[in-house]
């Protein structure tokens, strides 16, 4: 006997998008093989690496625990969805960036989401919350520090404010 399919309407990084599913799809497999958002990296498929982490109306989640069909009506935003609307680094991808925060990348989608979500709720962490922000993250590659590092960098870049291209330079002074 076949699974029922389910039509199943997703709103993910601002695009609609409607899929035919069965009712035990997960959504980390709907967002990487029906939509082809492969940015979303699954690990242990238990929730316990974080490799999976989406924001659903964003709230960090788990999307190898959840159902797609119980994401209609949420507001999903992948790792792809993360960049600014130039198309420029995020805060949080910048500071990545910056502080070398990771190595082979498996993770790195994960962190991404968590620590955007975790700035936004604390936009100044310390030492310690930023370790806590990451503590549901599994990395096997860098020991951590760069990427505690780039949460306080991601802090610093959220919270200064941004140069606009039409504001003139002063004479003697470089970007």
């Amino acid at each position: 006997m076949s699974e029922e399919l389910h039509e199943v309407r997703l709103v993910v990084n601002g695009a609609t998008y409607d899929v035919t599913v069965p009712g035990r799809r997960l959504l980390s497999d709907a967002l990487r093989h029906d939509l082809r958002l492969t940015g979303t990296h699954v690990g242990c498929e238990h929730g316990v690496c974080g490799s999976c982490t989406v924001l659903v109306d964003g709230t960090p989640m788990r999307s190898c625990l959840m159902l797609a069909v119980s994401a209609v009506d949420a507001e999903i935003t992948t790792v792809e969805g993360l960049a600014l609307a130039d198309g420029s680094l995020s805060p949080v991808q910048q500071a990545f960036k910056d502080c070398h925060g990771l190595q082979c990348g498996f993770c790195t989608p994960g962190f991404l989401t968590t620590i955007t979500a975790g700035i936004r709720d604390n936009p100044q962490p310390t030492r310690e919350e930023a370790r806590e922000m990451i503590a549901g993250n599994l990395c096997r590659c860098t020991g951590y520090q760069n990427i505690v590092k780039a949460v306080e960098r991601a802090a610093e870049l959220t919270s200064a404010p941004r140069r606009s291209s039409s504001v003139e330079t002063p004479p003697g002074e470089h970007l």
